[in-house]
């Protein structure tokens, strides 16, 4: 018989992951803190669309906080476009 520990990452009170590496449960969860408070930065500077698109839109912003960063430091738009697709690629030769 084997011991599995798992970590979970709920986010208001939904379970968003369940894993067994705390690293990547940690990543997970600091990337919900980071979106929640997006989205109410965003909400205080008088954003207003839905809850689900704020939700959905800060998540976003948060899962690619290093490009984000990148553009609002005034790089290239399409050179950041143009790092994600490479690193779409090489992500999906490292899984195969």
């Amino acid at each position: 018989m084997a011991i599995i520990i798992q970590y979970k990452v709920e986010h208001k009170g939904v379970e968003k992951l369940v894993t067994t590496d705390k690293k990547e449960a940690d990543q997970y969860d600091k990337m919900l803190e980071i979106a929640d408070n997006l989205a109410l930065y965003l909400e205080h500077k008088g954003v207003s669309i839905a809850e689900e698109q704020m939700e959905e839109l800060s998540i976003l912003l948060s899962k690619n906080k290093d490009a984000v960063s990148k553009l609002l430091k005034g790089a290239d738009a399409e050179k950041i476009l143009e790092e994600d697709k490479a690193d779409v690629v090489a992500l999906d030769r490292k899984q195969a």
